[in-house]
């Protein structure tokens, strides 16, 4: 498999790393290749193979404008979410609550809505021990 010529026009093949996108864009720097869809689908795809179905691309080296297909990884949505910098991503990497107590073992509990709760705080907010 190869890539179109037209596709590589717009593409900026660098020191061997990311291959930058030069094609129009998404507000996030995602590349759009026409009818295509996203250009690092696109790349991922032509120079890879199918994307598993239920899998999103993963930019591990977390530039959205980067098509080098060597730097996409098919990943669950949640994995892909939890690897980023969103503030849903930076909590879940917490492994202590804001007072310090750990988010772990018996100290460790989940909201209904699947949020991960201190124990020690929720005694504290309730005036128990």
């Amino acid at each position: 498999m190869s890539l179109p010529e037209r596709f590589l026009e717009r593409v900026v093949i660098g020191d061997g790393t990311c291959w930058q996108w030069t094609g129009p864009k998404q507000p996030r720097g995602y590349g759009i290749c026409g009818r295509r869809g996203l250009a690092h689908r696109v790349s991922y795809e032509e120079l890879v193979g199918p994307i598993p179905e239920g899998a999103v691309l993963d930019h591990l080296c977390r530039n959205t404008s980067c098509v080098n297909p060597q730097h996409l990884e098919p990943v669950s949505q949640r994995t892909n979410i939890h690897r980023g910098t969103a503030p849903a991503a930076e909590n879940a990497r917490k492994d202590e609550c804001l007072r310090g107590h750990p988010l772990s073992g018996d100290n460790l509990f989940f909201t209904r809505d699947g949020r991960r709760q201190c124990r020690a705080c929720e005694r504290l907010r309730r005036g128990t021990r």
